[in-house]
C-alpha cells in the first residue's frame, strides 16, 4: 500500500504540476506551475494534515495597511489565506487539509485557490512593495 505523501505525490502530478524539490524523509514536496502564478509551492504531509505554503512577498519597511488588508482579503478567499512567517517578514499563502480522506479535487481546489488569489491581488500586493 502507498502511503499518504506517494498519493500526494500523484495527485500532483496528475495535476500537471511540476515537483522542483522532494524530501522524502520529510515527506515534503516543492511544486510548480507558473502560468499560474504557482512558483516554489511547498507541499508538507504532517500527519494528520497536509500544508500548503508558498511565499508571496517580503513585508515593506513601512507596511501602512496591508496587514489589514490582508485580512480584507482574506475574508474572500475560496481556500487559504495570507498570513506572516514566525519572523513577520514574509507575506505567505497557507492553507491546511486533512490528510487522512485528501482527494484529488480537494487538494485541486486549494491549490486554485492560491491561483485565484494571485490573479485578484498578486498586483495590489505588489504596490506594496514598490512603496
Amino acid at each position: 500500500m502507498s502511503s499518504k505523501f506517494e498519493l500526494v505525490k500523484e495527485y500532483l502530478l496528475d495535476l500537471d504540476l511540476k515537483i522542483v524539490q522532494e524530501n522524502e524523509q520529510e515527506e515534503l514536496v516543492v511544486v510548480e506551475d507558473p502560468e499560474n502564478g504557482i512558483q516554489n509551492l511547498i507541499i508538507d504531509c504532517e500527519e494528520p494534515i497536509v500544508i500548503l505554503e508558498q511565499a508571496i512577498m517580503p513585508v515593506p519597511s513601512d507596511p501602512g495597511d496591508l496587514f489589514k488588508r490582508l485580512l480584507q482579503m482574506n475574508r474572500h478567499l475560496v481556500h487559504g489565506a495570507f498570513a506572516l512567517n514566525e519572523e513577520t517578514d514574509t507575506v505567505l499563502f497557507r492553507d491546511t487539509l486533512q490528510l487522512e480522506n485528501l482527494d484529488k479535487n480537494e487538494l485541486e481546489g486549494s491549490i486554485q485557490a492560491l491561483s485565484l488569489a494571485l490573479g485578484e491581488y498578486g498586483s495590489e500586493l505588489l504596490q506594496y512593495v514598490k512603496k
